[in-house]
């Protein structure tokens, strides 16, 4: 009994607790193995007074002892809070704290206080996803009571404010952490050190402090007490912050646009890994910090306020990962353990340590329980989190999830990488949002590129690759490309997985518009077919050197010629050049090939063998894609810059010895020679000097020479011409060569054409040989003439008199007469070039004009030839000629040239647009369309309307250029302008483009061109079908098409279109009532229907405007004799589209939805009165808005700040000096409007408007403006620095958000 009393005294336990922590400071080792007995004989000897927290302080402040301890079991929403449970508290074991982790997620948890007991809880969930770690039996823990007091940090952490914590109950909102993550001017990993300083010195305070850095990352200002924390539950926290999330955007951090937030999200996401990397080894098993962290996380996650779901979402995610990165390391260092254990065990028994292997099998137990508890965190947050929010109504919440579950595949494949995982990435395949799916391609990507990995993803590749190989065909471009790529990864690391059907649906995506998409299928086809059969090429063959590679190439001709689009073979190389670029490089096969004298290639082989092989050449040397492909580079690096000049040096090394070659064997096919010519354009001419191979330019240029003598083709002769042309430069020494080589041809080609041209103006008749010979030399020189200055041969003189002899007796062929055109277009074109230079005669300018002025001649006169093919080449070089002497010429000092302006006649601006009229605007079936109505269509009946159709664009586009540079009248337009409706499918993207021209050069011609059009058709109609029923023909419903359209084409800028609008309502009336019937007649005037055109324009019209239009077509109305024109349907229509409320969308002035309050309009009548005096017939636009202009954009505020605002402005408002009972309704009418209206639609309709409009007034609305992504990123910055300010208005919160949506939207 003396014993136990002198135990029991309290100062010899202080006593006792000093030198055990002596002991365990000098022997720490020995001090733990004591430790456990030594607290179990206290529990035996003290019964009831156990040792106290305040007594074994400084044993547990210096790590080395433990308190038998039980964790909080508020960990997630799943848990039951019939008692309550403190965050302050610690909590029951791994297994137990998440086992309910699978429950709803909406129930609540409590965090208040709970009692002083011994929580043991042995439920299980035998369908978790860790179940065998969960059914071991795991030690009941005790609990232990939380000091009242907490003790004070004697260092506080650096950059913390004083005063910041008072006692916890005077919390202040600290945005230090947030601060620090937002401007990240010290790493993450110092940041979260200097917080775990601050947890470490005061617990609650700093836990408090790392919820609030959550909460405010959400971009909510409300804050956490300690209060609050201890009293209040989890649904009540959450629902208080609710309240307190009243922001002036819906732009959060995450969601918040500019460079500074999106730094913000990685820095937010570097923060969380860095708490749990610097918490693995100490905190992270406090049973305190994750629980309630995970628990927060949880509950926010759930929340209708997208805000907090998506912060929380991203951390709960972010948090996983790094958990899953200290399971792997858990992991390794049992491994390690093991290892170490099994080693010590296979020594002998006199070496054998048994402290050795007692620690060894404590280490694995500590190594245990931690992997166990990592695992239960992580099941939690699957659970509580993952499988709730994956499916998310927010994409951008959906595509966190499917990030982050690739993540944990990739690292923890052998917990994560199963079917019941890999499930919601397949399920989330069918997301209907971008993003979401290029995340799970991703993903994807990850898993099948590893091979270790391809066992346990078979049966999910049975279930979801018929899904992955349809994402071929997705809308988005982007991830097209990375299901292509995926399924190239499982090509090579999954055999026989694929069909030929899978892959043939991803073949003709090599011939793909976009590049990267084309690229990826390119890399798709080269390892399904090239790869496999070049390797087994390269190990049969190794004794032939050109074999692998020629194999290549069969392969590639064999694809190209079985695709059927063997005329792209330019594609197809781009597709394959960056996976296959260094065999497409192979230049000695392909030329081998070619010129290999006992090969079995056929035609078609051929032309796409030279084809692939100029194809290559240019993505060498060049690097740009072929037409239609866009890169989306702006340029090249300097290593590619100089990869290309080396190829460039390579190809033209080669080919300069067998380009003759080439050219010679193939010298008779027009579509081989015309590549092959190509070629030069990729060659590097000077090695022809520094190479000494001047004898292979002799035979190129004799090859050249016999290539353009053999052929009439324009595109062998174009091909012909550019390559002389790049061999005649100056700066070559070789360019005397060329030039002589040039006269020559040229010599030989003036001399025919001279001498048949003598026997044609002779009048001698000329067989079908002889108008050969003289077409193909006017065909050849034209070719040259267009690259080449063929001036000194004097070409223009007998072209002109062939020409002249022509239109005179019509005896000359049509096959003469266009190649004739074109060399005088050219021949005028070169003269002109060559009187631009400031030392340029006057004489020399004046002869040009009078060259100008006889070819225009011709081209008039032959707009009426019979031929329609010398008409459209007529309309095109006069197109041309038009738009060169323009008096835009005379721009940038050329002064010298103003006597070569020339503008056309009226005569020909008419016989141009008849023509347009006549060859562009065809219906089907009229003569010249190409349309053969009731013929069955085959391939080349298409072709050539598709090319007709080109034909007649490229007419159309160059009458549109005249008009925009001013040589036509605007007035012009109208004949482009009414058919903008009918042949919208044909030319509605020029048309379109013409009118938005126009309107940008003169807003107010443009607008009455669009009258005028439809003044043309109406009176067209007027002629042909009489007045009577005019608008019950279908012809009518098209003009009321057309009008829609022009109205559309104005615009939502309705401020500045005002005057437009109302000026073609005032001429539309004027139009309509411009001619009357007789006045002993009752019928009505013939262009009244007009005004059901009108109509389709009353909605872009302000209230204002509507008024007085009907005033102004009333006096009209009043000039008419005849006694019933109110009671005209067209007049009703029209003033019905004038006043109908349906029509008016009551805007102001300013374009801004006018807000229905309120208004006392006595002020704005009498103004009014002023303005607008009776007698006044013009409109007058100046009219008083009726609504104050507000100067800022945030226009939004509730009723109360309305009524508050009307109240403080007294008797001084615009809208409150005359009381409510005088207030008048808000529109007015003409006199004799509710007669028409009474006469027309009975008694009740005017009264019942004028109910209308008076109970329109009193609704009353808000104004709603957007801001843009600049302002709201300014607001939060300011929101930062500002604290306290406020916004000019409230945003709605988000309470109605839904949190998930249903399977079936995937």
């Amino acid at each position: 009994m003396a014993l136990s009393r002198v135990l029991l005294d309290k100062t010899f336990i202080c006593w006792f607790c000093f030198l055990m922590s002596r002991f365990a400071l000098t022997c720490p080792t020995h001090f733990r193995l004591f430790w456990r007995p030594m607290t179990v004989l206290t529990f035996d000897l003290f019964g009831e007074h156990p040792l106290t927290e305040e007594a074994v302080g400084p044993l547990l402040v210096s790590g080395l002892i433990t308190m038998p301890v039980m964790r909080s079991s508020s960990l997630c929403h799943g848990f039951s809070s019939s008692s309550g449970s403190s965050p302050w508290q610690n909590g029951r074991p791994a297994s137990q704290r998440f086992s309910s982790a699978s429950s709803t997620s909406s129930a609540s948890v409590s965090w208040a206080e709970e009692r002083n007991s011994v929580l043991v809880s042995d439920v299980g969930d035998s369908d978790g996803d860790f179940e065998d770690v969960w059914k071991q039996q795991m030690k009941k823990r005790v609990a232990k009571k939380q000091p009242k007091t907490t003790p004070v940090a004697k260092h506080p952490r650096k950059g913390s404010q004083k005063g910041e914590y008072d006692g916890h109950k005077n919390l202040k909102p600290s945005s230090d952490l947030l601060e620090a993550v937002k401007t990240a001017k010290s790493a993450m990993q110092i940041v979260v050190d200097d917080w775990l300083e601050s947890y470490k010195q005061d617990q609650a305070a700093g836990f408090l402090e790392l919820i609030n850095f959550f909460i405010g990352a959400c971009g909510c200002k409300g804050v956490v007490t300690h209060e609050m924390f201890k009293t209040l539950q989890n649904s009540e926290i959450i629902q208080h912050l609710t309240e307190k999330f009243d922001e002036d955007s819906v732009k959060y951090p995450l969601a918040a646009p500019g460079p500074i937030w999106r730094k913000f999200r990685s820095n937010f996401c570097e923060f969380v890994n860095a708490l749990v990397c610097q918490c693995q080894y100490s905190f992270l098993y406090d049973d305190f910090l994750m629980d309630t962290l995970i628990s927060l996380l949880t509950g926010l996650s759930d929340s209708q306020i997208r805000a907090f779901r998506h912060t929380s979402t991203l951390a709960a995610m972010k948090l996983m990962t790094g958990l899953v990165r200290v399971a792997l390391q858990l992991n390794l260092q049992k491994d390690n353990n093991q290892r170490q254990y099994e080693a010590e065990r296979s020594k002998g028994l006199g070496h054998r340590s048994p402290e050795r292997l007692e620690s060894l099998l404590e280490k694995r137990k500590e190594l245990q329980e931690h992997q166990e508890e990592i695992e239960g965190m992580m099941n939690a947050i699957f659970r509580g989190v993952f499988v709730h929010r994956y499916r998310d109504v927010l994409p951008e919440i959906r595509a966190i999830c499917m990030e982050e579950i690739g993540t944990w595949m990739q690292s923890y494949s052998t917990s994560f990488l199963t079917d019941s995982y890999l499930k919601y990435i397949g399920w989330t395949l069918h997301d209907k949002q971008r993003e979401v799916r290029l995340k799970c391609l991703k993903a994807l990507q990850g898993l099948y590129n590893n091979r270790d990995f391809i066992s346990c993803l078979e049966l999910f590749t049975s279930r979801f690759k018929d899904r992955m190989v349809s994402m071929v065909m997705d809308r988005e471009y982007d991830v097209a490309v990375e299901s292509i790529k995926l399924l190239t990864l499982i090509l090579k690391n999954m055999e026989g997985v694929l069909t030929d059907a899978d892959c043939e649906s991803i073949y003709p995506v090599v011939y793909a518009s976009n590049r990267a998409l084309a690229s990826a299928a390119g890399e798709f086809l080269y390892w399904k077919l090239f790869f496999p059969e070049c390797e087994v090429g390269m190990a049969s063959g190794r004794e032939q050197h050109h074999s692998p590679r020629r194999n290549f190439f069969y392969l590639l001709l064999a694809f190209s010629v079985e695709s059927e689009l063997h005329d792209h073979a330019a594609y197809l190389v781009d597709s394959l050049w960056d996976c296959a670029g260094l065999q497409l490089k192979d230049w000695e096969s392909l030329t081998g090939l070619l010129l290999e004298k006992d090969q079995s290639l056929g035609d078609v082989q051929e032309n796409t063998l030279i084809e692939i092989l100029v194809s290559s050449a240019r993505q060498a040397t060049e690097g740009y894609p072929p037409v239609g492909r866009v890169t989306g580079r702006k340029g090249f690096t300097a290593k590619e810059r100089k990869i290309q000049a080396d190829d460039k040096v390579k190809l033209t090394e080669h080919l300069i010895p067998l380009l003759p070659q080439l050219l010679a064997k193939f010298s008779a096919d027009a579509e081989k020679v015309s590549p092959l010519l190509q070629l030069l354009n990729f060659f590097d001419l000077n090695i022809y000097c520094t190479g000494r191979l001047q004898k292979h330019l002799e035979l190129l240029l004799q090859q050249l020479q016999e290539v353009v003598v053999k052929h009439t083709e324009p595109v062998v002769l174009e091909a012909g011409a550019r390559a002389l042309y790049l061999l005649c430069d100056p700066e070559f020494t070789f360019f005397s060569r060329v030039d002589f080589a040039r006269s020559q041809l040229v010599d030989l080609l003036t001399d025919r054409f001279q001498q048949e041209l003598e026997e044609l103006l002779q009048g001698s008749y000329l067989d079908e040989d002889e108008v050969y010979n003289m077409t193909a030399t006017l065909k050849r020189l034209s070719a040259f003439h267009n690259a080449h200055d063929l001036t000194r041969w004097e070409l223009y003189e007998p072209c002109c008199r062939l020409l002249q002899k022509a239109v005179d007796t019509g005896d000359v062929p049509r096959q003469i007469i266009l190649p004739a055109l074109t060399l005088i277009y050219f021949s005028i074109l070169w003269t002109l070039a060559h009187v631009s230079g400031s030392n340029s005669s006057q004489e020399q300018v004046l002869g040009l004009r009078e060259k100008l002025l006889t070819f225009c001649d011709l081209c008039q006169s032959c707009l009426s030839d019979v031929d329609s093919e010398i008409q459209e080449q007529a309309f095109v070089l006069l197109s041309d000629l038009l738009l060169i002497f323009s008096p835009q010429m005379i721009l940038g000092g050329q002064d010298h040239l103003k006597p070569l302006i020339f503008l056309p006649e009226v005569t020909l601006q008419t016989e141009l647009a008849s023509f347009l009229m006549d060859h562009v605007f065809i219906q089907p079936g009229e003569p010249g369309s190409g349309y053969q109505n009731g013929d069955t269509k085959d391939a080349e009946e298409e072709q050539a309307q598709i090319e007709q159709l080109h034909q007649r664009r490229r007419l159309l586009a160059g009458f549109c250029k005249l008009l925009l540079y001013g040589v036509l009248e605007m007035e012009a337009a109208s004949d482009i302008f009414k058919h903008y409706s009918k042949f919208y499918n044909d030319y509605g993207d020029i048309i379109k483009e013409i009118l938005i021209r126009s309107r940008q050069i003169n807003r107010k011609q443009c607008s009455q061109t669009l009258l005028l059009s439809l003044k043309q058709l109406y009176t067209e109609l007027l002629q042909e079908h009489g007045p009577k029923d005019l608008d019950s023909l279908p012809a009518f419903m098209e003009m009321r098409d057309l009008a829609r359209r022009f109205s559309l084409s104005f615009g939502p800028q309705q401020l500045q279109n005002r005057d437009l609008i109302v000026m073609l309502h005032k001429e539309g009336i004027k139009f309509s009532l411009a001619e009357l019937s007789p006045a002993s007649s009752s019928n009505q005037p013939p262009n009244l229907a007009f005004l059901e055109l009108l109509e389709e324009f009353s909605p872009r019209l302000f209230h204002q405007d509507k008024q007085l239009l009907l005033s102004y077509l009333q006096k009209c109305l009043d000039q008419v004799a005849q006694p019933s024109s109110h009671s005209w349907s067209p007049v009703i229509s029209y003033c019905h589209s004038l006043s109908s409320q349906e029509n008016s969308s009551e805007t102001t002035p300013q374009g801004h939805p006018q807000p229905k309050k309120r208004r006392i309009e006595a002020t704005f009548k009498e103004g009014q009165e002023h303005f607008c005096p009776p007698q006044e017939q013009s409109l007058l636009l100046s009219s008083v808005p009726q609504s104050p202009t507000f100067t800022s954009t945030t226009l939004k505020e509730k009723d109360s700040l309305w009524r508050q605002k009307d109240e403080e402005e007294g008797s001084g408002s615009e809208f409150s000096q005359s009381p409510l009972g005088s207030q008048k309704p808000k529109h007015s009418y003409p006199e004799g409007f509710y007669h028409m209206v009474h006469s027309h639609y009975g008694p009740g309709l005017g009264s019942q408007l004028t109910r209308l409009t008076l109970m329109e007034e009193d609704d009353i609305n808000e104004m709603v403006i957007e801001e843009s992504g600049e302002e709201e990123a300014e607001e939060w910055e300011d929101t930062d620095k500002h604290p306290n300010s406020h916004s000019s208005f409230k945003h709605q919160r988000d309470l109605f958000d839904s949190a998930e949506v249903d399977s079936d939207d995937f």
